[in-house]
This record gives structure tokens, sequence and C-alpha cells, in this order.
């Protein structure tokens, strides 16, 4: 059986109207689905994502009323140089019916306004690994306008969810670094005087992707630290899951609000 076969089997043929991909440390929402959990391991050409703070499962059901589709853990380009990894996943999402992704990330921030346990809507984003997910397709489809990568109608969505909830949200640009290791002090003044205001190991591809497909995408940082050089704080992968929750409690608040006001999807 495919992919799709096994999703619509197990979780009903109903289309999916949003999907979303977590980061590391957010995974506690998709257990808020009122669904099907699915191992990816279950699923024919699903990303292998091993990364520790992840949860390989989709989740497929309602939340907050409308049909989601919850991938709890992506394949960093870092883990086998693939950054197409999730390509496949996202077709499944499209073929699902969904017309919207929306993508978290855990991040560093190179704001000083920006700390951690803060949030930040990405308006634009750099790809400073300079890499692509569409390296190696075929058809023109590849040439994909990144001009309005981010949908200005799904920030405005959660933006205004935000505002309701009183959560601060501002917007910036992040930078994908290809990862594992972190930055150094030098990269990260060179991402500030690209533009960048926080930086980390994924989403790009995704958003690229997802833009590729046809899908309208936005993203959000969750702050875990600050970038290198920033602060003295020691920056490790542990942290970054230990830190994550502070952001995670708002997003999850600010994802369901906007859920309720499900006109912008």
């Amino acid at each position: 059986m495919s992919a799709i076969d096994i999703i619509r089997a197990r979780a009903g043929a109903e289309p999916v109207q949003l999907g979303l991909i977590l980061g590391s440390g957010l995974g506690h929402l998709a257990h808020a689905v009122q669904g099907v959990a699915i191992p990816y391991a279950d699923l024919p050409g699903f990303p292998h994502a091993a990364v520790s703070g992840h949860n390989p499962n989709l989740h497929v059901g309602t939340l907050e009323g409308v049909r989601v589709a919850i991938f709890g853990a992506r394949e960093h380009y870092y883990e086998k140089g693939n950054p197409a990894a999730m390509r496949p996943a996202l077709e499944v999402l499209k073929a699902l019916g969904a017309g919207s992704l929306i993508v978290t990330n855990a991040a560093g921030s190179l704001r000083p306004d920006i700390k951690p346990g803060d949030l930040m809507l990405l308006n634009d984003h750099i790809n400073f690994s300079g890499l692509n997910p569409l390296i190696g397709e075929p058809t023109d489809a590849r040439f994909v306008p990144m001009t309005e990568a981010h949908d200005p109608g799904l920030r405005a969505g959660l933006k205004a969810a935000a505002a309701r909830l009183g959560i601060p949200l501002p917007e910036g640009v992040y930078a994908w670094y290809s990862g594992p290791s972190f930055e150094t002090p030098a990269e990260i003044r060179a991402i500030k005087t690209l533009g960048g205001d926080t930086v980390g190991m994924s989403t790009v591809p995704e958003v690229i992707l997802a833009r590729f497909l046809g899908l309208k995408v936005a993203a959000i940082s969750t702050v875990t630290n600050m970038a290198a050089g920033m602060s003295d704080e020691k920056i490790s992968h542990e942290h970054t899951k230990a830190m994550a929750p502070l952001g995670a409690a708002k997003l999850e608040r600010i994802i369901r609000d906007f859920l309720k006001e499900s006109k912008f999807l």
C-alpha cells in the first residue's frame, strides 16, 4: 500500500485543510489532535527522522474544528545530506487535500529584543547554506518564485491570533544554516550583516518545497537561545530541547486561536 492509502485507511478519506511541521521540543502539540497517530516507519517514502526531541509520527485528525495533518518530526539536511528529505511527506500532504502549511522551528536569536522563550514570525528567509531541495528536479517547475514565499494572508492570521491573546509575535528574517555543528560567532556576525534575525538548521527547505507544490506557507521560530557570541550562555542541543517548551506553550495557543478563525486557510 502507498502512504496515501495507509493514511486514508487509518484516518479516513476526509480532506486535510492544513499541515504543520513541528520543530525540536514542540511535539506536544501533536497529541492535542483528535484522530490517529501513524508512525513514519509505517509510511513508504517518509523521512527518517531520528533527532532526539522529535516525535516521528504523522497525526491526522481534528484540532479546533480543522482537519489537520501534523508532522511530529522532520528529517534535517545534516542527517543524511539530503535537502529534499521532506519532499515525499509534503507531496503526501498535498495529495491529502491541504492547501496550507505552517512550519515551526527552534532557533537562535540575533536580536536583543527577541530573547529565549520568545516567538518570531518569519516574513522572509536567507538560504545561508546555499543548498536547495529542488536541485535535480527535471521540469521547469523547479524555477519557483520566492518573492512572497511566506504567505501574507497566513501571516496576517497568525498575527491577529497573537494580538487577540496578547502574545508578542514580532516578524523577522530566518537564516538557514546546514548544521549539525552550531554557528561560529563570525558566521553569526555575517548572518546579522546579511539581515538575519534568527538562525536555525531547518525550515527553508520545507518552505521551498511547499511553494514548489503550490502550498501556502507560514513559519514561526521558537527562540531557545541567543546565537553564538550574542550572550554567555552555553549552546547545545540539550539546551535547545530544555528551552523549547518556554515558547511552545505560547505557540500552541496562537495556533489554536488561528485555527478557530480558519477563514485564513
